[in-house]
């Protein structure tokens, strides 16, 4: 592995940290009891009063690496129009709990917290993938505080065998090598996964280094959260309309969910549930074709959708 101050991990985070600053947003901390501190993009406290006036939307990353990562091509377009929070979810990045709950309505019990903390009395929410587990379970627990829901790639209809069918596309033991990389071997098949893009070429130095900056802390939580899921845990799921509207993107490619899931979970959430599929994407579609992802938000969120 290079020396830290040669990591090309490092200095790409570094870039994409500039990328939140620069859409007017501070890094945080907060904690929101006396077990649980979230770290957390969001607007400065003495944020202007035009700011105040945007609607509020929280946005909420996968499994894997943390915020920054993930969001880096929403936060800048989406900030003109939004009131951004955009946390590190218990146990990713910053953010920590010294309780013992594991399972994706605590995540979503502690977001609620935050943007109580936060004064936030009305939002929207995006999750995507793990991130759409906790969206939907904070619009069933907050129904009176969420408006809108946007779940991207996120299966929360997934049962036991759809889990089974993951790893053997994966050709993997378990769902932890995929989800929790130690390896440039591990890291190339889970970016065969989740992404178009291969990374056959990249040295392995590089994505050991990745492995490293990204996956190797707290990695004993993160496993323990996937054993805390709920969902896949068996043969039926556990999904029911909610009282929101609800859009679900989906690539058309996606190796994680595949797009039956998308269509089954359409037929479940019900009558308020829109479903935009991106073509040419895998499970990633905000980072593959971010441009058509957030005109897809901003068309869904917004009153009258702006160009971006």
């Amino acid at each position: 592995m290079a020396p830290s101050f040669l990591s090309v991990a490092k200095f790409i985070e570094a870039l994409l940290r500039r990328r939140f600053s620069s859409a007017g947003l501070s890094l945080q901390t907060l904690s929101i009891d006396s077990e649980t501190t979230i770290q957390f993009w969001g607007p400065p406290p003495s944020s202007t009063s035009e700011n105040t006036q945007k609607p509020s939307l929280l946005l909420l990353h996968g499994f894997g690496p943390s915020a920054v990562w993930q969001w880096s091509h929403q936060v800048k377009p989406l900030s003109h129009f939004f009131r951004l929070y955009v946390p590190d979810l218990v146990f990713f990045g910053g953010s920590s709990s010294s309780g013992e709950n594991r399972s994706e309505m605590f995540q979503a019990l502690c977001m609620g917290k935050l943007m109580e903390k936060l004064e936030v009395e009305r939002f929207s929410v995006i999750g995507t993938s793990y991130g759409g587990f906790v969206a939907y379970n904070m619009a069933k627990m907050f129904p009176e505080k969420v408006e809108k829901v946007v779940l991207a790639s996120s299966g929360v209809n997934m049962r036991r065998s759809d889990n089974e069918a993951f790893i053997a596309r994966a050709k993997c033991r378990g769902i932890k090598e995929v989800m929790l990389p130690a390896s440039a071997t591990d890291l190339r098949r889970t970016s065969g996964m989740v992404s178009s893009k291969r990374l056959d070429y990249v040295p392995d130095f590089v994505l050991n280094d990745f492995c490293q900056k990204m996956y190797s802390e707290k990695r004993e939580e993160k496993a323990e959260l996937l054993e805390g899921l709920s969902i896949g845990k068996d043969d039926k799921t556990n999904v029911s309309p909610i009282q929101q509207d609800v859009m679900l993107i989906w690539g058309e490619q996606d190796q994680v969910f595949p797009l039956k899931m998308a269509h089954d979970l359409k037929e479940m959430l019900g009558s308020k549930t829109t479903l935009k599929i991106i073509q040419k994407t895998s499970h990633i579609p905000q980072t593959e074709k971010s441009k058509e992802f957030n005109g897809i938000v901003m068309s869904f969120l917004l009153p009258t959708s702006p160009s971006l």
